[in-house]
């Protein structure tokens, strides 16, 4: 059978929402018309030349049953958790955390240069790792590495892999794609995805289309847009005239029940309503 490319079944226009102590962001997931694109729960944009978009920050808060992606482009934030991890995150770092059984933290967003920009992205854990330990992957931007074209294509390689080489965040359970791309004026990119996983383009500069050009090409997708791609095999990404900034995320769905409450995700309401009641108690930190 013929590898089938990936067209755009959708195109989501963020919202803009305030979160933590009022941090104002480009929400693409959830909305009303996209709860959940499994195993993918939520898609922030962060960004803004004016820090009173963003100082106040995430103060110390719960999670359980998810795992959080955190990439900047731009800025400095400052976390730390309950289990006394510390550090900060600057422009080209990654943070991929695992809140299993239970975490708190705090992320409190500084300016460099002015200047503070990127993406959180939620992802969730099967129910056999629902309450597994904690843990961190932070990742310095120097880790990670960058597949340079001829072309002038740069690719950055968080999860996944781009022509052999492997990205820098690894022993995900859902296998997933994660690649930062910038693409000159009219340049090209493909990728395969494997068939069955989620698919998601977000383009924050410039705009693409999806097929080879003049062939079957979807809809132009412009910055700031996040693409639902239908199922197939790889993704074709043609740049326009002025280039493009995109992320490619995939990942393997999980099939299960996922019942949300705010920052906890599990398959229950019984097991989200337990980690309520461990949080008002005091028994939510499993050591």
């Amino acid at each position: 059978m013929n590898a089938q490319p990936r067209s755009v079944a959708g195109i989501v226009t963020p919202q803009s929402v305030l979160e933590g102590a009022g941090v104002r962001l480009k929400r693409s997931m959830p909305l009303s018309r996209l709860d959940y694109l499994d195993p993918f729960l939520l898609f922030d944009h962060f960004g803004s030349d004016n820090p009173a978009d963003y100082i106040q920050g995430f103060p110390m808060h719960p999670h359980r049953g998810i795992e959080t992606v955190t990439y900047m482009l731009e800025g400095v934030v400052n976390h730390r958790d309950s289990l006394g991890n510390a550090g900060s995150i600057e422009a080209g770092d990654v943070q991929w955390m695992t809140s299993g059984r239970g975490i708190l933290h705090e992320e409190m967003p500084q300016p460099r240069d002015g200047k503070m920009a990127g993406f959180q992205l939620w992802v969730n854990l099967p129910a056999k790792l629902k309450m597994t330990k904690p843990r961190y992957q932070d990742v310095a931007a120097a880790r990670i590495p960058e597949v340079v074209r001829p072309d002038g294509a740069r690719v950055r390689v968080v999860a996944g892999s781009v022509e052999g080489v492997g990205g820098a965040v690894r022993e995900i359970f859902a296998d997933p794609t994660y690649l930062d791309v910038v693409l000159p004026a009219a340049g090209t990119f493909e990728q395969p995805v494997p068939a069955g996983h989620t698919a998601l383009l977000y383009v924050y500069g410039g705009q693409v289309r999806l097929g080879r050009a003049g062939h079957d090409e979807g809809p132009e997708v412009a910055a700031t847009h996040l693409a639902i791609l239908g199922d197939g095999d790889f993704v074709h990404v043609h740049a326009g005239p002025g280039g493009a900034r995109f992320l490619l995320l995939s990942a393997q769905p999980l099939h299960e029940p996922a019942v949300r409450w705010g920052p906890f995700v599990m398959n229950t309401r019984e097991e989200v309503a337990q980690a309520i009641q461990e949080l008002r108690d005091g028994t939510f930190i499993k050591r």
